[in-house]
């Protein structure tokens, strides 16, 4: 497909995605991951790694705000348009899944790390106070991780059946 008309279609379902943010969704089922991820595979450059940033910005005070943790979590989002950068030259719905799986564990890793950090915090600054904090938030990855695989599936299907489509409507150079 020429890049006049993917760029288009890749921003425009990266929209989609933003908007689905705003729609009421079960804790933890976020559409951010699976966006970020497709705007990394799909957008080159500045360009994907602004699309998350404007997507929380322009949403978190909607959807509940700002804390210690929100530079971390938007930290977490960058390193999910980096996975997705790893994508951009395939089609592999396995290489899409294996990088939601990505994409959930460092947001994991990080954002848990963030709660552990704070200044007061549930837990103590230890080792063991870690774990408990990574064990304690066990139960909340699996909406993470299932919402980045939907997310995901739904962005870069979308997308193959969109520009597969547009493709067939363009006339023969």
């Amino acid at each position: 497909m020429k890049n006049n008309t993917s760029r288009p279609l890749a921003i425009g379902l990266t929209i989609v995605g933003i908007l689905a943010r705003l729609v009421p969704h079960a804790p933890n089922f976020s559409p951010v991951g699976g966006v970020s991820l497709f705007a990394g595979g799909r957008l080159s450059g500045w360009k994907a790694y602004l699309l998350p940033l404007v997507l929380m910005l322009v949403t978190d005070p909607f959807v509940g705000g700002y804390s210690f943790a929100t530079p971390f979590v938007y930290a977490s989002f960058l390193i999910y348009v980096w996975i997705g950068s790893r994508l951009r030259s395939t089609q592999n719905p396995l290489a899409f899944g294996a990088a939601a799986v990505a994409g959930s564990v460092q947001f994991f890793l990080m954002t848990n790390f963030a709660m552990w950090l704070k200044p007061v915090s549930l837990y103590t600054h230890n080792a063991a106070g870690l774990m408990a904090c990574y064990v304690a938030a066990i139960p909340f990855y699996g909406r993470t991780l299932l919402a980045d695989l939907f997310y995901s599936a739904a962005l870069f299907g979308a997308y193959a059946l969109l520009s597969r489509r547009v493709a067939a409507n363009q006339p023969a150079a």
